[in-house]
């Protein structure tokens, strides 16, 4: 555990500087000096100014809120995906696997398409929220709907709720096609850029909305440790040990899908995080949830806020949807994952 504490303290690190570098880079540059002088002034820590007004203004309100926002999600959809895979004993395991992301992007695209003939309340009483709000009820309703295909007798099987799962991301998948078939072209392209991920939208309104759900995510996960690595031993081995399976089962499936589905919500589809994130700590340093669990939180957030970075800068003043350089790097990363299975196994 000593060791896990010095890892984990690692990451936390990283991200802290993955989070100063996200605030001082981009059009409007903030130095070291100046950034630290802006903590300083407003926490009252100095009253000497060594930064400019527009630069504090970056700081506060478009920078700030934004590293909060993808160091949130980025580290929601790692832990998620990593309590996945330990509770499916299955390393493809990801929030999207149970309906989470395409009943979330179902319900958004229905709103954009339909807004003005259907869900002209919705807009009129939500406003900005609206979608946010219609993909965090259709990740929820998705994933409800899968859970009880699983369930019989009480019990969740797992292997049913995989099926369930893939059956009602290709059913949400279809809508999806038919609305998109049906939108004008100005709402093909709002379906495009919430499709394809960004944390443009990032406000401090923004994270007020979402932060109960994904901090009960990022604060509750942690504690299932001890019984998602009992579960690697099976169920029937877990249950003899005194874990309440199925109680464990439905705990972590609606924790996961609070966190994801309200950051799907308000950042659209990013993919890859929660699929690929726990792969690299199992595979360089260990099993044991116990690090897996917090330190795909910690190192899931420090790779979105550096994705981030260099989305809005690389082709500047134009910003890359971030879930396009999210599948550029986690595609070939899971691909390098899987060979490396191989050879262990001796495949060849």
């Amino acid at each position: 555990m000593k060791s896990y504490s010095l890892l984990l303290t690692a990451l936390l690190l990283l991200l802290i500087a993955a989070c100063i570098l996200s605030i001082c880079v981009g059009a409007v540059k903030i130095s070291a000096s100046e950034f630290w002088s802006i903590i300083a002034y407003r926490t009252g820590i100095s009253d000497q100014i060594g930064f400019a007004p527009q630069q504090e203004a970056v700081f506060l309100n478009i920078r700030l809120p934004r590293v909060l926002l993808g160091a949130l999600v980025g580290g929601t959809l790692a832990i998620a995906g990593a309590a996945l895979q330990g509770l499916f004993r299955n390393p493809l395991a990801e929030p999207g696997l149970i309906g989470i992301s395409s009943g979330a992007s179902l319900f958004a695209v229905l709103v954009i398409v339909l807004e003005q003939r259907y869900f002209s309340f919705l807009t009129a009483t939500f406003g900005y929220y609206a979608l946010a709000i219609a993909a965090f009820v259709g990740a929820c309703i998705t994933t409800f709907l899968v859970y009880r295909l699983a369930v019989g007798n009480g019990k969740a099987d797992i292997t049913t709720l995989l099926l369930a799962g893939i059956a009602i991301n290709a059913l949400a998948g279809s809508f999806t096609g038919l609305l998109t078939y049906m939108a004008t072209d100005d709402q093909l392209r709002n379906i495009t850029f919430w499709t394809l991920g960004s944390l443009g939208g990032a406000s401090w309104h923004t994270l007020g909305g979402i932060l109960p759900f994904v901090v009960v995510s990022l604060v509750v996960l942690p504690f299932f440790a001890k019984p998602l690595n009992a579960l690697s031993l099976g169920e029937s081995q877990a249950g003899h040990m005194g874990i309440n399976v199925g109680l464990i089962k439905r705990l972590i499936i609606i924790t996961a899908t609070l966190g994801v589905g309200a950051s799907v919500a308000v950042s659209g589809m990013i993919g890859f995080i929660g699929l690929v994130i726990p792969h690299i700590l199992r595979m360089a340093f260990s099993a044991d949830h116990r690090l897996v669990i917090p330190g795909s939180a910690l190192l899931g957030a420090t790779v979105l806020v550096l994705a981030d970075v260099v989305a809005r800068t690389i082709f500047a003043p134009a910003e890359l949807p971030i879930g396009i350089l999210t599948a550029i790097i986690g595609a070939p990363a899971f691909i390098y994952i899987i060979l490396v299975e191989r050879r262990k196994r001796g495949i060849r």
